[in-house]
């Protein structure tokens, strides 16, 4: 029986190449025995002048399937069908629909021309499953855009809409009548009246400073080096070499730890976006939200929403605090335009979407309220009462609380079914973690609403149950305490710091306080009634970090963190009322008391069913508190450092210090003894 993934249709002279392999025309094996066989029969073919290759469905080709990723490569291969498809004496056009992504995205490129259609999306994604593009993405992106251009978009994982790959020169043309303006281009390289685009490499110089800030920011990663290589390769070598290269370096990332990590966190991530078992519910069009609280989470959530094309009106009681709300907002966009990361033309879009309003009436007509006030749970039942009676009937109200109890805002109101956390983290318009927290009443649709709303606003979202700081604040509480620990044992902040920064996170635990303000945890720890002596010591003294010019660090500049011989005195003096003494200690040793307390504390949250799967944990750490996703999140890490490694220095501590937090999970206990890691733990429960 012939595969009709890819068939072969004749117009006149040219050869149009369909590919049919549903859902997102993946570069599967039978596929590519397809496509082989079919540019086989246009080659042979002397009545065939030209190839178009193109797709039916929602999107040209959504390269390979991640899950394949684990299996064994079978031949022909993506690259070598590539390679042959380029050399072909026969021109060949891709016409390009919907998504053209990693090995999809390749396949486009081997092309000798390319013609998209406006809803056309492409790009070469790969670096976030820890590996390069593998079919000839690192030398002829480069050849199209130039070299420095090429790694900026593939470092960034960045998709390309149409009119900016015509622009850049990755097509050759955008078309709303994608065939025919295809085969035309490809009629008109078969008369010699077009030729191929090739812009060159650009000058290696500058290629060279550009790779150099790249390596700077790869923090441990194995993928992004590899992806300089590659693309330095093109500089020196033929397509056939720079193509064996760039296949020594893919492989060697699939195989590796790393690749094995991010490609967990992709699934996880996938897993995290859908709704719990047993729940279901249609999700509610979000065109309109109110955003109350103009601060700095309010006009962050207000421009997540804008930028995912929801009409929003910003309230806030205050007059002069809108005014420097919006102010703040028109700030922020005028820095992205300036950074070139939007255009003018985008800013103004998103600007216009914001309207501002001191009256709380102005919600009214909204599909969804999200509160972002102080964190006063008498002042937000109170505004829930409030916005209960404003909102339609149907509309959704979310509060941004990072720690207060869903189920007594839900009570100030009566649709505790439409009631849910929608907890951003800071900046809102940045930061890509939303934890959609699940009150008792919360029903399937109002979560269901929340994904999609998480979708459409770029956000990767995780249903948390109702706890007391959810799960992502619930288990940094462990990590406060013990950063805490170590300075009065002996460590200073600026080594705790290192110590993090080289495990891979992007800041370390203190450098992170400073610029969130410590004014901020102190009320919380406040409210839910424990104390950490030296933060509360800096605190009392005015040091709530660079807002104040001086915290755990000094800044003198108002950014850079210095080491502070005040902090230091105020550590000694907390250490010796506390009848501590001091000693050193290793990098390796501070992570291990930084994050084993946390995997416990993980454990526990998985029992509760507080987080339904290890996975959400993963996603929670790597999106919401950068933890590197090479490493695959706060769990995957956990299995890969061993899970009796952890108890046993658990246990140790426990004894050593009493701390009845730091004696080991129920459940951690219990894949020790059975010699199971989490991800065994999640299969099982799956199945």
């Amino acid at each position: 029986m012939t595969d009709t993934s890819v068939t072969l249709e004749r117009e006149g002279d040219v050869a149009v190449l369909m590919i049919y392999n549903p859902p997102v025309n993946a570069l599967s094996h039978h596929m590519r025995v397809a496509l082989s066989a079919r540019l086989n029969e246009a080659e042979a073919d002397s009545e065939v002048r030209a190839i178009v290759i193109a797709a039916t469905g929602t999107m040209f080709c959504a390269g390979a399937d991640v899950k394949q990723l684990n299996m064994p490569p079978q031949n022909p291969q993506s690259p070598d069908i590539f390679l042959r498809m380029a050399s072909l004496t026969k021109p060949v056009v891709a016409a390009i629909h919907g998504a053209a992504l990693g090995g999809g995205f390749e396949l486009a490129l081997a092309c000798h021309g390319r013609v998209a259609a406006p809803d056309a999306e492409m790009g070469l994604p790969e670096l976030r499953l820890g590996l390069i593009p593998g079919a000839g993405g690192t030398f002829r992106l480069p050849r199209l855009v130039g070299a420095t251009a090429a790694l900026d978009l593939i470092s960034a994982s960045r998709r390309l809409d149409a009119e900016e790959a015509l622009a850049l020169g990755v097509v050759d043309a955008v078309a709303t009548d994608l065939r025919p303006a295809a085969i035309a281009l490809a009629i008109g390289f078969a008369e010699g009246a077009q030729r191929p685009r090739q812009q060159g490499l650009g000058p290696r110089e500058v290629f060279e400073k550009a790779a150099e800030k790249a390596l700077n920011r790869a923090r441990g990663s194995e993928a992004l080096p590899a992806l300089v290589r590659a693309i330095r390769n093109g500089f020196d070598l033929p397509d056939a070499e720079a193509q064996r290269e760039e296949q020594a370096l893919f492989q060697a990332l699939r195989a590796g730890a790393q690749s094995g990590a991010m490609r967990h966190l992709f699934l996880a991530e996938r897993q995290a976006a859908r709704l719990p078992t047993g729940l279901s519910g249609t999700a509610l069009p979000i065109t309109r939200a109110a955003v109350i609280g103009a601060g700095t989470m309010g006009t962050g959530i207000a421009m997540s929403l804008a930028e995912g094309g929801v009409a929003v009106t910003l309230i806030e009681a205050n007059a002069d605090h809108m005014a420097a709300g919006l102010k703040r907002i028109a700030k922020a966009y005028g820095a992205s335009v300036a950074r070139g990361r939007i255009s003018a033309s985008q800013s103004e879009t998103y600007q216009n979407r914001i309207e501002g309003a001191t009256e709380l009436a102005a919600a009214h007509g909204a599909n969804l309220a999200i509160e972002a006030v102080f964190e006063d749970m008498a002042l937000k039942q109170r505004l829930f009462a409030d916005l209960d009676r404003i909102l339609p009937e149907k509309a959704l109200l979310a509060s941004n609380t990072s720690s207060l109890d869903i189920d007594a805002l839900a009570g100030a109101t009566g649709r505790p079914d439409r009631v849910l956390g929608l907890h951003y983290f800071s900046p809102a318009n940045v930061m890509k973690l939303l934890e959609i927290v699940r009150g008792k009443a919360t029903s399937g649709e109002a979560l269901a609403s929340a994904l999609a709303l998480a979708r459409q606003t770029g956000k990767h979202p995780v249903i948390a149950g109702n706890c007391p700081s959810f799960i992502g604040n619930r288990i940094l509480r462990q990590r406060h305490h013990q950063a805490e620990l170590l300075l009065q044992q002996g460590a200073s902040p600026a080594e705790v710091d290192k110590a993090v920064t080289g495990f891979g996170m992007a800041m370390g635990p203190f450098q992170m306080n400073d610029l969130a303000g410590l004014d901020v945890g102190s009320l919380v720890r406040r409210a839910q009634g424990y104390a950490l002596p030296v933060a509360d010591a800096l605190v009392a003294r005015g040091r709530l970090g660079q807002k104040t010019g001086t915290g755990y660090y000094r800044y003198d500049d108002g950014r850079t963190p210095l080491p502070d011989p005040e902090t230091a005195s105020i550590i000694t003096a907390v250490s010796a009322e506390l009848g501590v003494t001091p000693r050193s200690f290793s990098g390796e040793e501070i992570c291990q008391r930084l994050f084993y307390p946390m995997v416990n504390e993980a454990a526990r949250i998985l029992e509760e069913g507080i987080a339904a799967r290890p996975g959400d944990i993963d996603v929670v750490y790597v999106h919401g508190y950068g933890f590197p996703a090479w490493r695959g999140g706060l769990l995957h890490w956990a299995d890969t450092e061993g899970l009796d490694a952890i108890a046993a220095a658990l246990t140790l501590w426990a004894e050593e210090s009493g701390e009845a937090r730091l004696q080991v999970a129920p459940l951690l206990a219990k894949l020790v003894r059975e010699g199971r890691g989490f991800a065994d733990w999640d299969e099982s429960r799956e199945g």
